[in-house]
């Protein structure tokens, strides 16, 4: 039977109520035979809006090119040239809204499934040990890169590839940043991906210090001064949580969705074999409606929980991806849209009884474009819960932008720096992904990550000359 080109190949996945009840990966990919024929579906454009909607800019039809002729190797190595992370980005990265939504055979049918395309040429790559091109010899140049996130790896990694002698400080005991513990098991697994495409970037001569909290055990300006490094790169994300300032917040069983996601996700407190405390209850409600909130909501099932998404605009305007947003209404998870919480009910012991919401409709487009949520006079209500997970997003930790003499930060806290190259206020200091833009995707991260080491190459260029 001929192949319809106007539709994607399927992807399996494993079945709805057996994975919301395990950590395991919940896409299981595709294999080589599925990837050649969804590869065949590509137009090859000449003028290929897919890269232009790619924030690493790979050669999209050049990959899957050598995909459509079997050559996965050089496959990998066109994607090498632009990506560090790819079997990261192949799960993660929000295609959909990004190459995916650049791709002409869109137009009248699925666009091409990239996304899962990189996946499979990433896997293929981990799984038969392919490593990457490394530099050719030693510049000389020491940089220092704050952060081991996707914004700090791709940094690392790229400067290490121009032969630049990189050192990254992680301020945990685990290297990955969000990687590791922001996005669950069974979205990112770690041990198979995280810390393989890690070893992948040490292998380019990159070195990694882990427990160094930068404006405590050092800071930037010693780096600098006291270190003999010549530049820095601050990737350091945005990992203090938002709270709405409501009654009750500070109730047992109330926590940010940051602390829920660190202590499954790095602590393992979704395996029985540690001892990491975990408040989950039977009944959540997760407030919000990002990839994050997601994430927090499809865990929360896992260990057993009646879920529910308390979320203050309708379903078409969740942030979060369609993909997620799929996943977890397969799974169980509850969406109460249109109701925005108003106070955490607090029983005499101190611990989390319910919420009391209040319902929603819209009105107005506001400045973000999408429709101003307005409470119904009269419509207040309690849901029955004893955990309430805000996931209502992030801004980055003030201690490194304190600790530096001279550099400037905007009214949201995050660090001033040019989108273009990554510079700072600060002489030979660079800044990229959520530290600079506030909570954002991987991609986006791993695209800033990019721009400032291109920016510190040019930079030593210039100084040479």
């Amino acid at each position: 039977m001929a192949q319809d080109m106007l539709k994607k190949i399927p992807v399996r996945e494993q079945d709805p109520k057996e994975r919301a009840r395990n950590f395991e990966e919940v896409c299981y990919g595709y294999n080589q035979e599925e990837a050649q024929a969804e590869a065949l579906r590509c137009l090859g454009c000449k003028k290929a809006k897919c890269i232009e909607g790619c924030p690493v800019n790979i050669n999209i039809p050049a990959f899957i090119h050598e995909v459509k002729e079997g050559n996965i190797e050089a496959a990998y190595d066109v994607i090498g040239e632009s990506s560090s992370l790819p079997a990261i980005c192949g799960r993660v990265c929000p295609q959909e809204s990004q190459c995916e939504s650049k791709c002409i055979r869109g137009i009248k049918g699925d666009p091409v499934s990239i996304g899962k395309l990189e996946r499979f040429v990433a896997d293929y790559a981990l799984e038969h040990e392919i490593m990457p091109k490394k530099a050719a010899s030693s510049n000389g140049h020491k940089v220092a890169v704050i952060g081991s996130g996707p914004a700090g790896l791709t940094c690392a990694g790229d400067l290490a590839k121009m032969g630049y002698d990189v050192t990254v400080f992680e301020a945990l005991h685990e290297l990955g940043g969000v990687l590791a513990y922001g996005i669950p098991e069974f979205r990112l697994p770690k041990n198979k991906v995280v810390k393989k495409e890690i070893d992948k970037v040490k292998e380019l001569g990159v070195t990694f210090e882990t427990n160094v909290v930068i404006g405590k055990s050092t800071t930037v300006d010693q780096l600098l001064e006291d270190e003999g490094f010549e530049a820095i790169f601050i990737g350091s994300g945005a990992g203090l949580p938002m709270f709405m300032g409501i009654p009750g917040e500070t109730a047992n069983g109330c926590m940010s969705a940051n602390e829920y996601l660190t202590r499954s996700n790095l602590m393992h407190a979704y395996d029985d074999t540690y001892d990491t405390p975990i408040s989950t209850g039977k009944k959540v409600a997760v407030v919000g409606g990002g990839n994050v909130a997601m994430d927090a909501a499809r865990t929360a099932l896992r260990l057993g929980a009646e879920v529910h998404i308390v979320y203050r605009r309708s379903e078409a305007e969740l942030p979060a991806r369609v993909e997620e947003v799929h996943h977890a209404k397969e799974e169980g998870v509850i969406f109460d849209l249109l109701q925005n919480p108003k106070e955490i009910l607090v029983d005499e012991n101190g611990w989390v009884k319910g919420i009391r919401v209040i319902k929603m409709e819209l009105g107005e487009p506001d400045a973000s474009g999408r429709r101003r949520p307005i409470e119904i006079p009269g419509s207040e209500y309690e849901i029955d819960v004893d955990t309430v997970i805000m996931s209502l997003g992030t801004s980055p930790n003030p201690l490194i932008s304190s600790t530096t003499k001279g550099l400037e930060i905007n009214r949201r806290k995050c660090i001033v720096a040019d989108e273009e190259n990554g510079k700072t206020s600060k002489a030979m200091v660079y800044a990229g992904g959520d530290a600079v833009t506030g909570a954002a995707t991987v991609i986006l991260a791993m695209g800033a990550g990019k721009a400032a080491a291109k920016g510190i190459h040019e930079m030593f260029q210039e100084n040479q000359n």
